[in-house]
């Protein structure tokens, strides 16, 4: 489970890392293996048995926290979704950033939740198309956050020279690209920077792997912290926050281009109108979303512009 993308990693703190992945993960669950839930009932007995009859909208989470707390997160959203498009939902998801934007590209995705970055690479890579974004605590900007324990005698980045080091996805802007232009302007890398590093694959994860001081600080979505830090702080209030990125757009909802004009219009007009729905805004604030507005592509430059020159991306 540990990704191969790691420096000198010593197994004095391996293992120690392993079993808390073990346990996070479940080590039961195949890591390849979608999981699949059916929404159009309601009936969570049916979550692992989609029907094939009748119109599906293939829905898919990047995994920006951890499955099972995505579909805690989500599922009453997904339901809404259902009941007013008249459709059954499946959730698809996988373990990294990547994989879901190969379904959209292959269109076997109807709609997708992303990561800014990955937003990025879809579209500039296969016209991925943004449909509309949240905007939470009042803007529709993000940031990266890099966090330390609580008691942590590092102070800032620049104590963080031969530490051991978290970052989420490959893909993620605020989990990986962000905090490695942050060392680009201090004429560092990653590998020149750190003793060691490590990919979680999701926020949640990052954020619990520094609370327990399995590694000295991660790079994290702030929107992640803060609405763990407001519904569930047992775990922030054991980290720190030492540094905050310059501002962000955010994580978009995207659809493939190939999805039929009067879907997503459907769609867009469902995303922009659930605010003004009773049911719709108590949906919302679960998700400390205060509504989803139509963002321009050159929101996005501001993490384009981070990008090593000659990356193709």
């Amino acid at each position: 489970m540990v990704p191969a993308q790691t420096k000198n990693f010593s197994l004095g703190w391996l293992f120690p890392i392993l079993f808390f992945l073990c346990v996070s993960l479940g080590c039961e669950r195949q890591a390849d293996a979608p999981l699949k839930l059916s929404l159009a009932s309601g009936d969570k007995s049916e979550i692992f048995q989609a029907k094939e009859n009748g119109a599906t909208l293939r829905i898919a989470i990047s995994a920006v926290i951890s499955p099972k707390e995505t579909f805690i997160l989500y599922q009453d959203l997904l339901g809404y979704i259902s009941e007013k498009l008249g459709v059954k939902v499946d959730l698809i998801q996988r373990q990294t950033y990547v994989e879901v934007n190969d379904l959209v590209r292959d269109n076997e995705l109807d709609l997708a939740f992303v990561c800014s970055g990955a937003y990025i690479d879809g579209h500039d890579q296969f016209g991925m198309e943004l449909l509309v974004a949240p905007v939470a605590y009042g803007e529709a900007v993000y940031y990266s956050y890099i966090i330390v324990p609580k008691n942590s005698k590092i102070k800032t980045i620049e104590d963080l020279r031969g530490k051991r080091f978290a970052f989420t996805d490959p893909m993620s802007n605020t989990g990986k690209l962000s905090p490695t232009y942050m060392l680009a302007q201090m004429g560092e890398s990653i590998d020149s920077y750190f003793s060691e590093h490590i990919f979680t694959y999701s926020h949640d994860r990052s954020i619990e792997m520094v609370a327990h001081a399995l590694v000295d600080a991660a790079a994290i979505d702030g929107l992640i912290w803060e609405y763990l830090n407001s519904t569930d702080p047992a775990l922030t209030s054991q980290t720190r926050i030492i540094k905050k990125s310059e501002p962000y757009g955010i994580p978009p909802i995207v659809v493939p281009s190939s999805l039929g004009k009067d879907m997503k219009e459907k769609l867009k007009n469902l995303f922009l109108d659930i605010h003004a729905d009773e049911k719709g805004r108590e949906i919302l604030k679960k998700l400390q979303i205060d509504k989803f507005v139509v963002l321009d592509d050159q929101q996005y430059d501001s993490i384009r512009k981070m990008r090593p020159k000659g990356s193709g991306k």
